[in-house]
């Protein structure tokens, strides 16, 4: 964190705010379960509801990183994307206060984003159905919830990683009551809703509501509606575009209870706090019964923070003497309860007196045989605090204590043999204790011992430092021409792991590769290797919701040998959430990036103007200049649109030259399986005709998918030039479409040839250069 983000931060929480969250965890002992498949998958409304109107313990189960999904905030895509995911659903949860189970740990683990797929068995073909059970069920096992609450409904037209997920998520209840540790959840809730809607089309209706939770009235800390905190929740998915602002907040949500009954309060039946608890806990009955009473005690006292004090180390000596004079039965089914609400107390007691505590790390990374500091800074009252890092495998440093008010340089020494810690941590706690490394600090206030977890404020990694890269690391020959790249980092010794015939040559910071005369068309990979050994490299990425995050790969150059005919056209790309642009100029073309779009500006000077994936959502510049646009296509000029959503600034009768709807639900108008048939409708069109002409060979090897966002409606103007579909389902012909408007041409593409690019698919190039030529 920058000190700026570090100012944010601290003005958004002020002391009086950050005490009452902390006192209203105090009043519940139940724990809900919230899963889902992506990041911004949770319910954050009613979990805002559950946690700020109830006090609840929140956790959301995640069963992907959203590697597979898209962004409207910048170029950022696969594992780079996911570490930004990531990074969003945890700052959403901190708005919620809630805990976070990762159940998948990246793109190399089987559990991940791999793009949409229409049925659950599709998502456990991939995944592995005993695997994401097993992984929630220890999750169940871990988290103990009263309460599980999926998102979705397994139902045909959901998103088949939704439906995997409700589906594992009610499998894993009976695997998480064997074995070590069970644990048996009480109450299973299904969505009594439609996850129909833009995306989605639901076509079974949902079981019947047993239970209707209402929000009343508003947050007392801050005034605002509990389906607003959710939404202050939900912006925090900014790649996403979540965040929505409603003039009438919903205030009820419908669950049906799976096996159960009509219910008036959620897991009726269930000890909702520590003086219900008391009445199940025999001897230790005395203290729970005190402990709640110190409890109201110190709500009562907000917002005087040295009364809450008080009242705050009673309930801690109280649930000090349940936890010391309870029955083992006892223990055993309500144990967790009392230990985290002694954790909790704690965390009440240092907001209570007015302890800050900061800590950061010398450097984001630290390699083997290397060291750095972690820098604490504490803020508040006298107390002598005891500080234990809790460290990775291979990181040492030595328990310390600082015995008031002040900063403090905790040296770490890393092993040579450290092992690199995982770029994708398995889960995130509300109270702190997350990432690779952390401090645990111990201190008494009141007379009461407390353990705090302070998290560093960026995760410390341990990994050898970033050798020599080649930029870009992705490559199209169209010839047998030297290639000319860009070598990072240049002092290191690097090898080539050279293909035969390939040879190499090092200026400074300039590399040559020289294939052999006769290389054949197909992809070449060369890694990098220092001393025999791989090479990492890093991509970065940064933003202020966020911070800054950096996923190390083994550096790889991947070169496509292409034969590839180009149009004659000078290009302008408007990028959208897509970053085709430097693709466009590694193939040749004649293009200038129009990052900013000066409003008077007419395109007269451009053959053809490309716009980016969802531009018409993510760029503010290009609603204003559609009327140029609509002139320079009747002038003779030749736009061409990549896919954009209907919800995201794409208006039918307005935005392009001619009617054109993009489909709604956008689930019947994709088409999932990369490897779907592809028919050519209008083989003699000039757009697969030349300067190369498109067959079935070009449609071989894609990957993810084929396309999403298809037209559904049309001006008889645009002729369909292509036909695909998911097996078993009717053929689209909405994925690619093209019409001559006036003395020019709109051409609409859905396919995700962007994508396709990345993946080196040779019929992506060959139909790009097709779509930029001259109209």
């Amino acid at each position: 964190m920058t000190p700026q983000d570090r100012l944010a931060r601290s003005e958004a929480a002020p002391a009086l705010l950050r005490l009452h969250r902390a006192l209203t965890r105090l009043t519940s002992v139940l724990t809900v379960m919230n899963t889902g498949a992506h990041p911004d998958d949770e319910q954050s409304c009613l979990l805002a509801w559950l946690r700020f109107g109830q006090g609840m313990r929140l956790v959301i189960a995640c069963s992907t990183r959203g590697e597979g999904g898209q962004n409207i905030l910048g170029p950022e895509r696969g594992g780079l994307l996911g570490l930004l995911r990531s990074r969003e659903l945890e700052e959403a949860a901190r708005v919620l206060d809630s805990d976070i189970a990762w159940l998948g740990h990246g793109p190399d683990d089987p559990v991940h984003d791999f793009g949409f797929s229409k049925d659950g068995d599709q998502t456990f073909a991939r995944w592995g159905e005993a695997r994401i059970t097993a992984r929630l069920a220890d999750a169940y096992r871990r988290w103990r919830p009263d309460v599980v609450i999926p998102t979705f409904l397994d139902v045909p037209g959901q998103h088949g990683h939704h439906r995997a997920m409700t589906r594992a998520a009610e499998a894993a209840l009976a695997l998480a009551a064997q074995g070590p540790d069970p644990w048996q959840v009480a109450r299973f809730y299904l969505p009594a809703w439609s996850g129909a809607g833009g995306t989605y089309d639901d076509t079974e209706p949902p079981p019947p509501e047993t239970l209707r939770i209402t929000a009343t009235g508003t947050d007392p800390a801050t005034g605002a509606e509990y389906d607003e905190i959710g939404e202050w929740s939900r912006r925090r998915h900014a790649s996403q575009g979540m965040g929505e602002w409603r003039d009438v907040p919903r205030q009820s949500w419908s669950l049906h209870l799976r096996g159960g009954t009509l219910e008036t309060v959620m897991a009726e039946g269930l000890p909702r706090n520590l003086a219900e608890l008391a009445s199940l806990a025999g001897p230790a009955a005395p203290s729970l019964t005190d402990a709640a009473q110190a409890i109201e005690d110190a709500l009562a006292a907000f917002p005087h923070p040295s009364a809450c004090c008080k009242a705050l180390a009673r309930a801690g000596m109280c649930v000090d003497a349940a936890l010391a004079g309870a029955s083992d039965g006892f223990m055993a089914a309500h144990g967790h309860r009392l230990h985290r609400k002694r954790r909790e107390i704690g965390h009440a007691l240092a907001e209570a007196t007015g302890l800050r505590l900061f800590a950061t790390t010398s450097a984001r990374r630290l390699a083997p045989g290397s060291g750095g500091e972690i820098h604490l800074t504490a803020r508040g009252p006298a107390l002598s605090l005891d500080i234990r890092p809790a460290l990775p495998l291979g990181a040492n440093a030595q328990e310390v204590t600082l015995p008031a008010p002040g900063v403090l340089a905790i040296p770490i020494v890393v092993a040579p043999d450290a092992p690199d810690t995982p770029q994708f941590h398995p889960h995130w706690d509300a109270l702190g204790g997350n990432g690779p490394g952390h401090l645990r600090i111990g201190t008494r206030i009141e007379g009461v011992q407390v353990t705090l977890d302070l998290d560093l404020d960026q995760p410390l990694a341990l990994r050898p430092a970033a050798g020599p890269a080649i930029r870009p690391d992705l490559a199209l020959m169209t010839s047998s021409d030297a290639l000319e790249l860009r070598l990072t980092n240049p002092e290191a010794p690097l090898d080539l792991d050279l293909p035969p015939g390939w040879k190499s040559v090092l200026h400074e910071d300039r590399l040559t590769l020289t294939p052999p005369a006769d290389l054949p068309a197909g992809k070449v990979e060369i890694p990098l290797r220092l001393q025999q050994r791989p090479v990492l490299t890093e991509t970065h990425g940064s933003y202020p919701h966020v911070g800054s995050f950096a996923l190390a790969r083994p550096a790889l150059l991947r070169l496509l040998r292409l034969d590839l005919l180009l149009p004659d056209a000078r290009v302008a790309y408007i990028r959208g959430t897509d970053d085709a642009g430097p693709w466009l100029r590694r193939m040749g073309l004649d293009v200038t990036a129009l990052d900013a779009i000066d409003p008077a500006e007419d395109f007269s000077a451009y053959a053809t103007v490309l716009v980016g994936v969802v531009a018409f959502g993510a760029r503010p510049d290009l609603p204003p200049v559609l009327p140029a646009l609509h002139r320079f296509v009747r002038a003779g000029g030749h736009l061409v649109t990549f896919y954009q959503r209907p919800d995201q600034g794409w208006q039918p009768d307005r935005t392009p030259p001619l009617p054109l709807t993009v489909g709604r639900p956008s689930v019947r108008w994709r088409v999932t399986n990369p490897d779907a048939p592809v028919t050519v409708l209008a083989p003699d069109h000039p757009l697969l005709t030349g300067p190369n002409r498109i067959g079935p060979e070009d449609f071989l090897g894609w990957h993810k998918e084929r396309g999403l966002y298809f037209a559904s409606d049309w001006d008889p103007a645009y002729v369909p030039l292509l036909s695909c579909s998911d097996p078993g389902e009717p053929p689209l012909l909405g994925a690619l479409l093209s019409a001559r408007v006036g003395r020019g041409r709109h051409s609409h593409c859905a396919l995700t040839l962007h994508h396709q690019l990345d993946q080196l698919v040779p019929g992506a190039f060959r139909l790009l250069a097709n779509l930029l030529q001259p109209a």
